[in-house]
This record gives structure tokens, C-alpha cells and sequence, in this order.
């Protein structure tokens, strides 16, 4: 996909290139824990301070309202300086919280969060998953009665991410148990340190605990925590779900050309070789993810099922990436590292928003039109 910039777009370029020569930080980041979420929140301050914080959130709103042709720009700069994940302790709030309270909050709402995310003061996570309801999130079970002015919440999440250095969460209820499925939901905000929450982190194939259970016991969220209309809830979470599927993984899928590069200057394959095959395989499908990233966020209308497309490809190239990298590094794969812990965490891609068999059914029913797969 060819993309021609203004001279105006290449002035950004330049000054988004610039800043991020002279700001990403030398060190690291921690994989998990409290040292994760100071790194993280330092980083997004240093971002708001020089005016890179909420690049996508209208301006009205303290962001940049950068047009979609911008925000590839600032990606594409992103990545090539190698600058931290997207996929931190701030995912949550930047990307599914802060733009679903823009859609969907009051004005007291927006008010006081927002201001609190883009500077970097505070972590959200999400609460929607369940043991009975992952890939079928309208069966949740977890409730949310109404007791005068409050809502008393009980009820267990799962693979909650940064839920045990949280200060909040996009909290998914039902607040109307007679109703079934889609109705009778709530979108709320729970405040972490609120009593009766036990947060139970979850360790992972790569040693990290940054997914997490999270337990309600008589838990009293006030009524105006409310985001939306009270049983309102489902449509409130297709607004987040939307932002998770469009464009808050726009750096990660980027990322992954730059992943192959790297790997492919690593590898230095002898031409012709089984490797090289390989390598230039990879590259031709990261350049192909690129392509569906970039026609996702300028193709208008949007169509609901773009990001099902992107999602499930980007999960299965991102295993493959790193497999090819463990292979590269034979035995020296074996000691802990960085690509090895990758290479570990990439196993959760084809699970974590929305399994690769969810998002080839999506596919299969609301882009390719088959019939609908039967319960068994």
C-alpha cells in the first residue's frame, strides 16, 4: 500500500524523530510489578511534557488529534527508535479507557480521569474476562446490585492486565441479573483500592506476572462511576473493543517489521539457504500486516471487522517472528534474555484479545458471509 505524505507530513516526521532521538529512555523496562508501572508512568509524562501524550484523543480532550496519516507517521517513528512497548502498564488507560470515557463519560468523568491518564498519574485495567465468560463475554456472571446510591459488586475477573498496580478499572457487571446475555449490563469504574478487592496475579510462561485475577466481595461502587446508561453496558464495551481492535495495537503490528529487520541483520543468512527463505517470507508478511494496519485506519467507512483481520494476523506472524529468532540463536536461546522472554509471551498472542478461532469466526460469519458455527 502506497502512502504519498505532504511536506507538511514530513516536517512532523522530522520533529517526532527528533524527540524521540533525544527522549526514549537507555534503559529497559521491567517486564512486571511496581517497578513496571513508575517506568511506564515516567515514560508517559516524559511524553506529555514534550506533547506526544494521547496522539490519537481529540484536542478538546488534551490530546493532539493527530489524522490517521499522522498517526502512522508518529508509529513508523515509534518503532524505528526502538522506543517502549505500546503495550505497557498505560495500554489500558490510553487506549480503551481514556477514548471510551471521550465517547461515552459524563462530563464529571472525563473531567477528572482524563487529565490523570494523558499526564501519566495513573493505571488502568481491564475487568471483563471471566473463568465462564472469556471469547463469550456476554454470558459474565459477575454482579452489580443497586443499593441506594451505590452498586454492590460480586463476582471474580480473569487475565486482568496490571490489575495488581492498578488504581482503576474498566469494570464489566451485570447490574440486571433477570435479563440473558447482552443485556442488563454496565460499564463502570472501579476504583482499585476500594475494599473487598483481592488481586491475585497470575505468572506466566515467561516468568511475569502482569495478568492477574481479581476477586469482588461486597465491593460498593458509587452509581455515578456509571459510564453510559445503567444496563447499558454492552454497547459501552463494543465502543472499547472497537479502540483495541482499530488502533491501539497500530505500533505493535509496525513493530514487528522492525523485529524482522533486526532479525535478519542478526542472522546475516547465506543467500539461497533455507534461512534466507525464510527471512525474506517474513519480511514479505510484515510488509503485508503493515499494508492491513494502514488500510484499517484510512479506509472510511471503517468496517466493523477490519481489526478481526489485522488481529489475528498480526498474533500468528508475531509467533512466527519469534520462533525464527530462537532458531537464529540456537543455544544461546537458552539463556534468559530478552528474545527469549518474547518468544515465551508470544504464545498468549493467539489467546489475548479474542483467541485466533473467535477472530476466524468473526471473519468467516461478518466478512466472508457463512453460516454461523453451530454450539456443540
Amino acid at each position: 500500500m502506497q502512502l504519498n505524505f505532504t511536506v507538511e507530513d514530513d516536517v512532523f516526521r522530522a520533529a517526532a524523530r527528533e524527540w524521540l532521538l533525544a527522549s526514549v529512555p537507555a534503559a529497559p523496562p521491567p517486564h512486571d510489578g511496581p517497578a513496571a508501572r513508575a517506568y511506564a508512568l515516567a515514560w508517559l509524562a516524559r511524553c506529555h511534557a514534550g506533547g506526544w501524550s494521547g496522539i490519537s484523543w481529540p484536542s478538546e480532550y488534551g490530546g493532539r488529534g493527530l489524522s490517521p496519516e499522522r498517526l502512522i507517521i508518529w508509529y513508523e517513528e515509534y518503532v524505528r527508535a526502538r522506543a517502549p512497548s505500546v503495550l505497557d502498564c498505560t495500554f489500558v488507560a490510553l487506549n480503551h479507557a481514556g477514548p471510551t470515557l471521550i465517547a461515552c463519560g459524563s462530563t464529571e468523568q472525563k473531567a477528572f480521569h482524563l487529565p490523570k491518564i494523558l499526564t501519566g498519574q495513573v493505571i488502568w485495567c481491564q475487568g471483563f474476562s471471566e473463568p465462564g465468560a472469556g471469547s463469550d463475554l456476554a454470558s459474565l456472571a459477575t454482579t452489580g446490585l443497586v443499593e441506594g446510591d451505590h452498586l454492590v459488586v460480586n463476582g471474580q475477573k480473569i487475565w486482568s492486565s496490571f490489575a495488581d498496580v492498578a488504581d482503576y478499572q474498566e469494570l464489566l457487571i451485570r447490574t440486571a441479573p433477570g435479563f440473558r446475555r447482552h443485556q442488563g449490563l454496565s460499564w463502570v469504574i472501579c476504583d482499585m483500592r476500594s475494599p473487598g478487592i483481592t488481586v491475585r496475579p497470575i505468572e506466566n510462561l515467561a516468568g511475569a506476572t502482569h495478568f492477574a485475577e481479581v476477586f469482588y466481595d461486597n465491593v460498593r461502587i458509587p452509581l455515578s462511576n456509571v459510564v453510559g446508561d445503567l444496563h447499558d453496558g454492552w454497547r459501552v464495551a463494543m465502543n472499547t473493543l472497537s479502540f483495541e481492535r482499530k488502533t491501539a495495537a497500530v505500533g505493535l503490528q509496525l513493530d514487528l517489521s522492525v523485529k524482522v529487520e533486526d532479525l535478519i541483520a542478526l542472522a546475516m543468512p547465506a543467500p539461497g539457504s533455507a534461512m534466507a527463505e525464510r527471512l525474506a517470507t517474513l519480511r514479505a508478511e510484515a510488509a503485508s500486516l503493515r499494508a492491513m494496519t494502514y488500510r484499517t485506519l484510512l479506509r472510511e467507512p471503517a468496517t466493523a471487522s477490519d481489526g478481526s483481520l489485522v488481529r489475528l494476523c498480526f498474533a500468528e506472524l508475531a509467533q512466527r517472528v519469534h520462533r525464527a529468532t530462537m532458531d537464529v540463536l540456537g543455544a544461546e536461546a537458552l539463556i534468559a534474555s530478552q528474545a527469549t522472554h518474547d518468544y515465551l509471551e508470544s504464545y498468549s498472542e493467539t489467546i489475548a484479545g479474542g483467541t485466533a478461532e473467535i477472530q476466524r469466526n468473526i471473519i468467516a460469519e461478518r466478512i466472508l458471509g457463512l453460516p454461523r458455527v453451530k454450539a456443540a
